[in-house]
């Protein structure tokens, strides 16, 4: 689908709030990742809520105020934890608007969720199940601007994988408007918007004076085993942040990837950018996990708490 609106500025800023797989260490909250994304507005999307998250977002200066969705990739506890005291928080904060959690059997683990204690919640706090069978690519939520879709990963319990993708948008040819004798101005707004205009007494068309700019593209692996399904939500994506738990000589379970894993898969995939995350608390120092990555995707990054990313296509 290709958006006709107007945007002047158009940005995906994420936060890592945690980066620790199983068990958190000093250095390294539970899995957690904060997406803003700037258009006219700004919205935000927390993806995985481990423990600690509410108190990462303090830090990062992100209102959690500001979080109307939540996506959960798997429900072990390290993804899900940071949950209650969050929900909490917006309740004592007096929030009224909607929270939406998004995740594989959402509906049952919300409900238990908010069954473990006294919430008396002052807003609605809605779910939609995420599909966790299968090979498809499900749209599971869209604005204006994007759209969030998921599929199913590789894991010891339902896990999905999440997609953030920015809608495709028109920008003008300037050449084209030169041949045409078209100066520029509001009238521009209306032909994005319409599709078409009218420029002394012809018509004019987007697709004649326009080219399509593709939107931005983040992918979130949550915990997986390499999988076909990555690759395929994954497919020329500007990121893709991907479990990176272990070193190749040091997997046991495949439950997770190792980094030569995610290295192969994501240049598989065509991506931009490689981010590894859910790093085993064994490694202090993560620059063999680095090396590792990079023979395969060179510029492969290990993330690491409070990292920040921004992200903006150029025209």
């Amino acid at each position: 689908m290709i958006n006709l609106r107007l945007k002047e500025l158009l940005m995906i800023t994420i936060t890592f709030l945690g980066t620790v797989s199983g068990i958190p260490s000093l250095t390294r909250n539970h899995a957690s990742i904060v997406l803003e994304y700037f258009t006219d507005e700004k919205e935000v999307f927390l993806f995985d809520c481990g423990e600690g998250a509410q108190k990462q977002l303090m830090k990062s200066g992100v209102s959690f105020m500001d979080i109307d969705k939540i996506f959960i990739t798997h429900w072990h506890a390290d993804h899900f934890a940071g949950l209650i005291p969050l929900i909490q928080t917006m309740n004592l904060e007096k929030r009224s608007k909607p929270l939406t959690i998004y995740a594989p059997e959402a509906e049952r683990f919300v409900s238990n969720i908010l069954d473990l204690g006294y919430f008396g919640l002052r807003f609605p706090v809605k779910t939609v199940n995420v599909p966790f069978e299968g090979s498809d690519v499900t749209r599971i939520d869209e604005g204006e601007d994007y759209e969030i879709s998921s599929i199913p990963v590789l894991h010891t319990v339902p896990a999905v994988a999440f997609c953030f993708k920015e809608k495709d948008k028109w920008n003008i040819n300037e050449d084209k408007l030169k041949e045409l004798g078209i100066k520029k101005g509001p009238w521009l707004k209306k032909l994005k918007k319409d599709g078409k205009m009218e420029w002394k007494g012809k018509m004019v068309s987007i697709e004649y004076v326009g080219y399509v700019k593709p939107g931005l593209k983040v992918v979130y692996s949550g915990d997986t085993a390499p999988c076909d399904n990555v690759i395929k939500i994954s497919r020329n994506a500007d990121l893709l942040i991907h479990d990176g738990t272990f070193l190749e000589e040091d997997v046991g379970l495949k439950a997770h990837a190792d980094v030569k894993e995610a290295a192969k898969l994501a240049k598989k995939a065509g991506v931009k950018q490689l981010i590894l995350t859910h790093i085993s608390r064994r490694y202090t120092d993560t620059k063999e996990l680095e090396d590792q990555a990079r023979e395969i995707f060179p510029d492969a990054v290990v993330a690491k708490d409070m990292m920040k990313i921004s992200l903006k296509k150029e025209d």
